[in-house]
């Protein structure tokens, strides 16, 4: 699926100001596996944005980045508890039970998102040995819906979570665009309300191809460490992820092109919400559209623009917009919807 549409902020370019913090950073030799001032910047960049003393492990891409985050977290007889349609569960080739060794058990939820109450039956007794033991409760923040964690819904997991003795991990490929839909600090969303493990994503907000897992609990620093680098997530030339890093956080970057992204997706919903021939299944909160189309329309619009069928047999779409998705594009996209709605 090419050209420029709707298909997924993984296809979109690359922010001109991390471009040129690559290229500076190519200049001359540097300490290899991230020994090199230019990863200590970025490390301590992150940690002041996040206003906590994390430990840090820069990956290539999102699926490495969890596999890192819940390697550190699992053993190979423990269970990670998530949404049914969790990233990790449905998108990622059984990667994490591949290098973790545990269990995925996932919970059906109405909206993407776990709650204290759909998770207290998995959180009772079990059968010891002869069950695997839930060790994590791994969340999308935002959610493969599009739908938001406030803060106290943050906090009521954690505590959930904690008091049954498992930690909380957050899938942030899009952490950015629920920041700035929320109009908080990075730290807000994640340290602050009890979040362990955090996986805070770049590569669809306009890096090149960098994400940051954080650990908040400074036990966790030494198997973080093993975790990377068992996963062959360690980057050898680590100071090119560091730049894009540096790029993205200072002058807060990374709020700037999620905003936009986020801005143009509630662009186009309201550009199409009179249409009575389309309804938006979830609310729109961040950068990602799921309208129920007309099964008659969806190839037709396809023709004109590309973007994925998200629930076939509902006849459910996913639009996604990116950080330099423009005004003009949308106005482009919402026209096209209309003309093919209204064609009949």
């Amino acid at each position: 699926m090419n050209g420029r549409g709707l298909a997924s902020d993984n296809g979109s370019g690359v922010h001109p100001a991390v471009l040129a913090a690559i290229e500076r950073s190519k200049v001359d030799h540097a300490s290899a596996y991230g020994e090199d001032p230019l990863t200590a910047e970025a490390q301590r960049l992150l940690r002041a944005a996040f206003d906590a003393d994390a430990a840090i492990a820069l990956t290539f891409g999102g699926t490495g980045a969890n596999v890192v985050a819940l390697g550190a977290l699992t053993q190979r007889h423990e269970a990670i508890l998530c949404a049914a349609d969790a990233h990790i569960a449905v998108s990622e080739c059984a990667a994490v039970e591949h290098y973790c060794g545990g269990k995925l058990l996932p919970i059906a939820t109405p909206d993407g998102k776990l709650t204290p109450t759909l998770l207290e039956p998995w959180l009772g007794p079990t059968r010891g040995v002869h069950h695997a033991r839930p060790a994590v409760v791994s969340i999308s923040q935002p959610t493969e819906w599009g739908t938001l964690y406030r803060v106290e819904e943050l906090r009521a997991l954690a505590d959930c979570a904690h008091a049954h003795g498992l930690r909380l991990h957050v899938d942030g490929a899009r952490y950015a665009n629920a920041a700035a839909a929320l109009d908080l600090p990075l730290g807000a969303l994640s340290a602050a309300v009890g979040v362990d493990v955090l996986c805070f994503g770049g590569t669809k907000n306009g890096l090149l191809g960098a994400e940051a897992v954080l650990a908040f609990d400074p036990a966790l620093a030494e198997r973080l460490a093993y975790a990377r680098k068992q996963s062959t997530q360690l980057a050898s030339k680590m100071r090119f992820l560091a730049a894009q890093f540096v790029a993205y956080l200072e002058d807060d970057l990374w709020r700037r092109l999620a905003g936009q992204a986020n801005t143009m997706a509630a662009r186009l919903a309201a550009a199409v919400a009179d249409l009575p021939d389309l309804a938006f299944v979830r609310p729109v909160e961040t950068n990602q559209l799921f309208p129920r189309l007309p099964h008659a329309a969806i190839a037709p619009l396809q023709a004109r623009f590309p973007f994925y069928v998200w629930q076939a047999q509902e006849n459910v779409a996913r639009w996604v917009t990116s950080f330099d998705t423009t005004a003009e594009d949308i106005d482009g996209y919402a026209a096209a919807v209309r003309e093919t709605l209204t064609a009949g």
